[in-house]
């Protein structure tokens, strides 16, 4: 198992979390240095001030009479009880004078143990008394150290107080982390949420590839390193397809023409006839079949690296205006409705050959009427076309977006449709993130549903 490294993912998170255990234990030890029942070195002030009180003690004891140890049991008897501050004083040896007031005897030995050095004063607090000293006590013969209680009225710290409550502690070491956390999950998930916003470009039709996937923990760079790649392999993948078929195309036209020409000198010199007639009319027929796989072939393959930004209106409205006067010279009508306000992302020509197929589909095949209604719905746009025709068959409709399919041989023949409208709108609607598929109405006709992701 290799060790963990701060470029890896696993490294991160590994850092992160004892960097956070580190803070906690660094506050919870600067909490218990500041606990004033922890044992302290006495503050400069204060030992100033408690080293004249000493030095009064030992020039009010040289004044009196006895031995050391009896003037200053005599001294302490006089202390009032209620007293803010009391006196206690041991030999040099750490024995007690005197029993503490107040049932106070165990704290001073224990303080008394602890801090017995005349020239490092100490303090401590116990419940509400706080203990200072040593001090040292000299009458001219003898000497002995003298201790300070003083009645401590503040309560204790915020934070020290925290610690004598393990659910307040625990509180306190979440919000701590809190922040640490938060940038830790932040930071994991931001590589995550590039590739997926990188996924859904291509979701969309969008084969880009993005440098900064390659950026982040090692892990995530490796990922977006394979992203890239497969971005890359697509678009050449779509790019070839789309010349071969290109080229198949282009090359069919050549001995397609020869035909023509031939079937055309065949008429000059022996006339009109059925048979020429018909081979004209199907070498016609292939022609513009041909014409419309080449322009199928170059949307698709320009799709994904084409695209800009539009409003509804400027993409389509003249298309609609187009098709009201089209469907009026074959004497049917063509309605439609307000066009949102909204913009899209996409290839215009292709975005535009779509609508414009199904409706010239709708308009060649409508007995009478042709309605076009849009609806917004936040960001997704719904395209319905509806025409008052024949319809097709419902087993059929899922087929009709499938390339030369077509419904009734003869009708298209008659009406020269060579199968390809439809399938390039279910395309572009595809390249585009959207779909199309096809409803019967209640007059019986087709209505074609087109659904896209608009940017606002």
């Amino acid at each position: 198992m290799k060790l963990p490294t701060i470029k890896s993912l696993y490294g991160r998170i590994f850092a992160i979390f004892w960097l956070t255990l580190l803070l906690v234990l660094i506050a919870v030890l600067a909490a218990q240095n500041s606990d004033p029942r922890q044992q302290h070195t006495l503050p400069t002030a204060v030992k100033a001030e408690f080293a004249q009180l000493s030095e009064k003690v030992s020039a009010e004891v040289s004044r009196m009479h006895g031995t050391l140890k009896q003037k200053l049991i005599r001294l302490q008897k006089k202390q009032p009880d209620r007293k803010p501050v009391k006196f206690y004083f041991t030999t040099l040896d750490g024995e007690l004078l005197e029993r503490g007031h107040h049932g106070s005897s165990r704290m001073l030995k224990n303080f008394t143990s602890l801090a017995d050095d005349p020239e490092d004063p100490m303090q401590r607090l116990y419940g509400r008394w706080m203990l200072a000293g040593p001090f040292l006590i000299d009458d001219g013969s003898e000497q002995a150290l003298m201790y300070v209680g003083k009645l401590w009225r503040e309560k204790p710290p915020f934070y020290v107080q925290i610690l004598d409550r393990p659910f307040q502690l625990l509180l306190v070491t979440m919000v701590v982390s809190t922040p640490l956390l938060l940038w830790l999950a932040w930071a994991v998930t931001r590589p995550a949420r590039r590739l997926q916003a990188a996924a859904e470009r291509v979701g969309e039709g969008r084969f880009e590839t993005d440098p900064s996937l390659e950026k982040g923990p090692r892990e995530f760079v490796q990922a977006g390193a394979s992203f890239n790649q497969m971005v890359t392999a697509l678009n050449q993948m779509i790019s070839g397809q789309q010349r071969l078929l290109s080229d198949i195309s282009h090359e069919l036209r050549s001995p397609l023409t020869r035909l023509r020409m031939a079937n055309a000198l065949a008429i000059r010199k022996q006339g009109e006839s059925p048979d020429l007639t018909r081979i004209d009319t199907e070498a016609e027929r292939m022609e513009q079949m041909i014409a419309d796989l080449l322009s199928l072939s170059r949307m698709q393959l320009n799709s994904h690296a084409e695209r800009e930004e539009f409003t509804l209106t400027e993409l389509w409205e003249t298309l609609l205006q187009d098709a009201e006067f089209e469907a009026g010279e074959s004497g049917k009508t063509l309605v439609y409705n307000t066009i949102p306000e909204a913009k899209i992302e996409g290839n215009g020509n292709l975005l535009c050959s779509a609508l414009e197929n199904v409706v010239r589909n709708a308009i060649k095949y409508a007995d009478a009427k042709v309605d076009v209604v849009f609806s917004l719905s936040g960001r997704e746009l719904t395209v319905k076309v509806s025409d008052d025709g024949e319809g097709v068959p419902e087993e059929m409709l899922d087929d009709i977006f499938r390339p030369f399919y077509r419904v009734s041989t003869a009708r298209d023949r008659q009406s020269g449709g060579t199968g390809l409208g439809l399938a390039i709108t279910d395309s572009a609607m595809r390249q585009h993130n959207g779909s199309a598929k096809a409803t019967l109405n209640s007059l019986g006709g087709l209505t074609v549903h087109l659904t896209l992701k608009t940017l606002s």
